[in-house]
């Protein structure tokens, strides 16, 4: 089969970034500018559209025909794009997307960085102009008496710029040709291509959004913010109370016996417990108001809004690159509040009704209530309804099946409670002995929340051990009686600590059993990459590996040194989870294991994905191990289904015990009680 390489550039008036792809092609203002495409090892051609150019009608049924196989740097932005600038939709089937791949062998998601890191020659990377020509011909300019007040350049205004584009869109697609064939020796799985195929299906049909609740939602928001502002200024006598500095010296004037120090999201709430004076409550309780973020994902769902009230493109197809996992996009579907409301219909009608002041009355905190309410917001189509399907404590049983604990897999073939067992044998008490009432409970939650990927007594304090009512000084002996009751998950982290060493300090390959011995996890050095291959016939990537011959010191933008990692620590090139920048970073027991267990349980979301997309389910997204299903209210195709097709076994994860839960929903949210 022939390969056909893609690449285009494209203009409009919105926000690409802000607004996603599907919004961004949506625009009347839209247009494909050049269409890049080069043939197996042929030539790059550029058909300049923006002046005149046709595209031959060879090309144009390459771009249709199973005959051929396409590839592009982030496929999906070309499937939409292209399939808004002919009319019709392309098969995505037919595509193969070079950002997927680099990203399942833990590359960056963008070609510059892919081609640096892969070796790629320089010049077949990206034009180091791109950005600049891309900012001046891909988005509106501002209207100036120099330009004539034109809002967009166009190519005979810049004619040796535009020369130049041609030739950064034809170096693109040389660069994605040369990463494509570079990285083909790691092939990715059919298994994930297909995955990716039904993820594109499911982007491109969306997830309808309640625009009258999103607008009345901002529209309330801003009423709050500004009636908490004036009420600062009234208070303070500040310019800007929403200033740290000016607002920082005037509650210490205010309040000098309180130690104010900082105005951090976890130190307001202490400095409010502490002080007597209720003007300096008041002041941060407005405080509080003001910084409240959660709702401007309103914001982002009205910007991400289509024509038809559907938001499309809210998670990205291998965005958690360690584990496999989709990433949130635009409007953060993967981290939303809770919604605790005792009433939310309630609140729901009465924002979308824009009673704002019985709003207030019934339900106090507005800006907590519209926080919660954000969920509701995704709504299905008119005469469907949501099912909402989530695998019941995923990661703990897989856990449980990859270190071949007994006791934990016989809780989850019966009764299921897991906090109450793990209690029991952390503390030696008789089975049955603690309920949801008992003090002991809450030992095992945390415990069981915190502990299994090798954390210590930090991680309990991370998971909130002390808001729960525990204290300090008995952090220490839980963590001890939890690796205590759990040997062999304890032996699991040191096996695979062990086995990712030896792998890449021999360059060899290390095998460990899992599952009894009916499975393994598979730790081998391959040409610059560490793998663990997983029984999901899927593996996970570490570049350039390697064992710290002394401390790894890392120098940050302040200028401060810190040990990154010890001499004999396992380290790998990757991004930094917190800067965003492509750096060395250690790895150990515990994360790795994490790694493993995370992918495996997301794997089996891929096997319920195929087995919901088979049966006729339409799904619209993914949120951590849970989909929302869309069903017409008359289908056949219910919850009882959904939740056995997801619960049922999987080949590769004999005795595995999985469990789906569900309920049905007119809007989506979590389900109470």
């Amino acid at each position: 089969m022939q390969i056909l390489h893609v690449d285009i550039e494209t203009f409009s008036d919105i926000d690409l970034r802000k607004c996603g792809v599907h919004r961004y092609a949506e625009s009347p203002q839209f247009e494909v500018l050049l269409i890049g495409v080069a043939i197996d090892d042929g030539l790059p051609m550029i058909i300049d559209l923006a002046q005149g150019e046709s595209l031959p009608p060879h090309i144009e049924k390459a771009l249709f025909s199973p005959n051929y196989e396409k590839h592009a740097f982030n496929s999906a932005f070309e499937l939409v794009c292209l399939a808004r600038h002919f009319g019709k939709p392309l098969d995505p089937s037919q595509w193969r997307c070079t950002s997927v791949h680099a990203l399942y062998l833990g590359m960056p998601n963008n070609l510059r960085d892919v081609g640096r890191i892969a070796g790629i020659d320089t010049t077949k990377q990206k034009h180091a102009s791109g950005t600049f020509l891309i900012r001046k011909f891909c988005i509106p300019c501002n209207p100036t008496k120099s330009n004539g007040g034109r809002t967009r350049n166009l190519p005979h205004h810049f004619p040796d710029d535009w020369k130049t584009f041609t030739e950064y869109c034809a170096q693109d697609i040389e660069a994605e040709r040369a990463i494509s064939k570079k990285i083909s020796m790691f092939p990715l799985p059919p298994l994930e291509q297909e995955l990716w195929t039904i993820d594109q299906l499911i982007n491109n049909h969306g997830i309808r959004l309640d625009r009258t609740l999103v607008e009345a939602a901002i529209a309330c928001d801003d009423i709050v913010r500004q009636r908490s502002l004036q009420e600062a200024v009234a208070i303070t006598g500040l310019a800007n109370p929403n200033s740290r500095n000016q607002l920082l010296a005037w509650l210490q004037e205010e309040d000098p016996e309180t130690e104010i120090s900082d105005l951090t999201k976890k130190s307001v709430p202490k400095i409010m417990k502490h002080t007597s004076s209720t003007t300096v409550q008041r002041v941060l309780e407005l405080r509080q108001t003001l910084a409240k973020t959660s709702v401007s994902k309103y914001h982002a769902m009205h910007r991400v809004m289509c024509m038809d009230d559907c938001a499309r493109g809210l998670t990205q197809f291998y965005g958690a690159s360690k584990t496999g996992r989709w990433a949130g996009r635009h409007v953060q579907v993967q981290n939303l509040p809770k919604n605790e409301l005792p009433d939310i219909d309630l609140a729901r009608q009465l924002v979308r009704d824009r009673e704002f002041e019985i709003l207030e009355l019934v339900f106090g905190n507005t800006p907590d209530t519209l926080s919660q309410l954000i969920r509701t917001a995704f709504i299905p189509r008119q005469n469907h309804k949501f099912l909402i399907i989530d695998f019941n404590a995923i990661e703990a049983r897989a856990l449980a099946w990859l270190s071949d604990c007994d006791w934990r897999l016989k809780v989850f073939t019966t009764h299921g409670r897991i906090y109450e067992t793990a209690a029991e044998r952390m503390f030696g008490l008789p089975p049955g002995s603690v309920n949801r009432a008992s003090p002991y409970r809450t030992k095992g939650k945390i415990a069981e929340l915190a502990l299994g990927y090798g954390g210590s007594v930090g991680a309990l304090r991370a998971m909130g051990a002390l808001e729960m009512g525990l204290q300090e000084d008995e952090l220490e002996a839980i963590k001890d009686a939890w690796r205590a009751a759990n040997p062999e998950i304890v032996n699991f982290w040191r096996s695979c600590e062990r086995a990712a060493t030896l792998a890449v300090q021999d360059k060899t390959q290390v095998n460990v059993p899992i599952a009894h011995g009916l499975s393994e996890i598979v730790f081998s050095y391959e040409k610059g990459f560490l793998f663990i291959g997983l029984p999901s016939i899927r593996r996970l990537s570490y570049v350039k590996p390697r064992i710290e011959q002394e401390d790894l010191v890392h120098t940050d933008s302040d200028g401060q040194q810190f040990v990154l990692a010890q001499a004999g620590s396992l380290t790998y090139e990757g991004i930094d989870q917190k800067t965003r920048q492509w750096r060395r970073s250690p790895t150990w027991s515990g994360r790795i294991v994490e790694n493993i267990t995370q992918a495996l349980a997301r794997d089996c979301l891929r096997e319920a994905i195929f087995r919901l997309h088979a049966a006729g389910y339409r799904i619209l997204t993914t949120i951590h191990d849970e989909v929302i299903l869309e069903v017409p209210v008359d289908s056949d195709l219910t919850r009882e289904l959904a939740e056995q097709l997801m619960g049922a076994p999987i080949d590769w994860a004999p005795n595995l015990p999985l469990k789906a839960d569900g309920f049905e929903a007119r809007y989506y949210q979590k389900e109470i009680g």
